[in-house]
């Protein structure tokens, strides 16, 4: 066998991901929340980008409207504040204005003051208008102090007080003794959010070398704290307590409360049995269950409510036609410094320094050209959802129509995979409510006899109408079927009870032996 050695040349193609290529889609599937924090650093990191902003004039500023640098406003394009004051006319203004120039933009003398305008007002008008004293009074009754000190802003904030902080505050104050402290402290640290506690009590006093009863008696003391119902076990003493505390644990409750797995049944009959009462009480029992908090931490350990903020705007058009555009809120602005650029660049001494404002140059540029690109798509994209699903936006769920991935790209010539990523994480704004892009993409129930076909949330939607327009007759799924199905649904026994257990709506059975055993009244 004989070895050689030679050179050859070949010409193929290849589909390279570059890496402004992997970052145009990064960011396409971006919420604008994670859009902003990764535009965020990006500013930081990259010195020749800045947001584009119009801040309002300081109060030396000229007064009136401040006009868009970039000229369209669009967020995408435009030039902004290149160093010149003489190009900028609003910003050359004199920061140090004269009486005259004061008193001519208010249009009236300093001096024309009430009599009882106060110290300031009464100390101008003596010295004859020549005096303007700015100086605050010691004490002016809005936020000041008795000498003379205004307090600092972070002083006048509040915070909201944990689930831990709370139960913590009550604890010092409920008891003097060390060991007490110490204990109650581990049983505050075992309760989660919610307000149950998750630690074993035979394990705890184990760990803290003191006896069980120490800690039962801890226990006690820190179920008696506010929330009510905070430091339970389980769902059936959470009740109690709350229950205990408003005086209305007797018997007949204790039983209902030692029996919620019948109360989640709905088996009243059994309920009745077992409590020993009628129908009446058993009613008016099981309602002010109903009232009690089975979380009792929630008020303290849930976060702060963070508002869907949509990505696109649909509104009626006068021609009947939809005006669907882009949330200038959830876009962030900016823009490349070329002027910096320039001046920069002309004093970079080594290669190094070129080589780094040169990538920095070459990221600014592309990052501005793919958010651009990103919003130009998801409006795309937007646009046709709001076409193909035009009887939504007019009548209502019942009229949303099968959807997919396939037939928005193939309508806007784009791949499946760009679809995905411009709809997940982007909602919709509409005068129905805030809906994820995704909500428009549902599956296809065939319809009977040849009919069109139906999207399974309207079908959902109208299994709901249903049983909420329910009379006398309870509604089976197979009674559910057969309504569908004359409406032109040709639909499954097994689809319809799966849509209705997803809209947590119980079973005929359940449902007809609540309404026979509570009549309504």
């Amino acid at each position: 066998m004989g070895l050689l050695q030679r050179l050859e040349m070949r010409q193929g193609q290849a589909l390279v991901m570059t890496p402004q290529l992997l970052q145009a889609i990064k960011l396409l599937q971006l919420s604008h929340l994670d859009l902003a924090a990764y535009v965020d650093a990006e500013l930081e990191r990259n010195p020749l980008l800045e947001r584009a902003e119009i801040e309002a004039p300081e109060p030396g500023e000229a007064r009136g409207e401040a006009a868009d640098p970039g000229g369209d406003g669009d967020g995408f394009d435009g030039g902004g504040f290149d160093g010149d004051p003489a190009a900028e006319p609003w910003l050359s203004h004199d920061l140090n204005p004269s009486r005259s120039e004061i008193e001519g933009d208010l249009g009236t003398r300093l001096d024309n003051v009430f009599p009882d305008d106060g110290p300031v007002g009464r100390e101008a008008a003596a010295a004859g208008g020549e005096a303007l004293s700015l100086t605050p009074a010691p004490w002016s009754g809005s936020g000041g102090s008795f000498d003379g000190e205004t307090p600092d802003f972070e002083a006048t904030l509040t915070s909201e007080s944990s689930l831990h902080e709370h139960l913590s505050a009550q604890l010092e104050l409920a008891t003097r003794d060390p060991v007490e402290r110490l204990v109650g402290g581990f049983l505050v640290d075992a309760v989660d959010e919610a307000g149950y506690l998750r630690e074993d009590l035979a394990a705890l006093a184990e760990r803290l070398g003191v006896g069980l009863a120490v800690v039962e008696r801890v226990l006690g003391l820190v179920q008696g704290f506010d929330p009510s119902g905070v430091g339970a076990r389980d769902l059936a003493e959470c009740l109690a307590i709350q229950l205990r505390e408003q005086d209305r644990f007797d018997p007949a409750m204790q039983a209902l409360v030692s029996r919620l797995d019948l109360v989640a049944k709905r088996d009243l009959a059994g309920l009745r049995r077992l409590c020993g009462v009628d129908e009446e009480d058993l009613a008016d029992m099981l309602s002010e269950l109903r009232r009690l908090d089975p979380k009792p931490g929630r008020a303290f350990g849930a976060g702060p409510v963070e508002v869907l903020v949509p990505d696109v705007f649909v509104r009626p058009a006068p021609d009947g036609s939809w005006l669907v555009e882009l949330n200038s809120e959830a876009l962030p602005r900016v823009l490349v410094n070329q002027s910096y650029y320039a001046t920069v660049s002309r004093g970079a001494a080594t290669e190094t320094d070129k080589a780094f404002l040169s990538e920095c140059l070459q990221t600014a540029n592309w990052l501005t050209r793919s958010l651009e690109q990103r919003a130009r798509t998801i409006l795309k994209v937007a646009s046709e959802i709001v076409r193909q699903q035009d009887g939504f936006f007019v009548n209502g769920v019942a009229f949303l129509r099968p959807l997919n991935l396939k037939t928005v790209a193939d309508a806007i010539g784009m791949h499946e995979s760009t679809v995905s990523r411009v709809t997940s994480n982007k909602s919709i704004g509409t005068s129905r409510g805030t809906f994820e892009m995704k909500y428009f993409f549902t599956a296809a129930i065939p319809g009977a006899a040849g009919a069109a076909a139906h999207s399974s949330e309207a079908v959902r939607h109208r299994i709901k109408q249903l049983i909420d327009g329910e009379a006398n007759d309870v509604l089976s799924d197979d009674a559910l079927v057969q309504r569908l199905r004359g409406e032109g649904v040709d639909i499954a026994r097994r689809t319809v009870a799966k849509y209705r257990e997803s809209l947590r709506i119980p079973s005929s059975i359940e449902r007809r032996r609540e309404r026979a055993a509570m009549p309504a009244r």
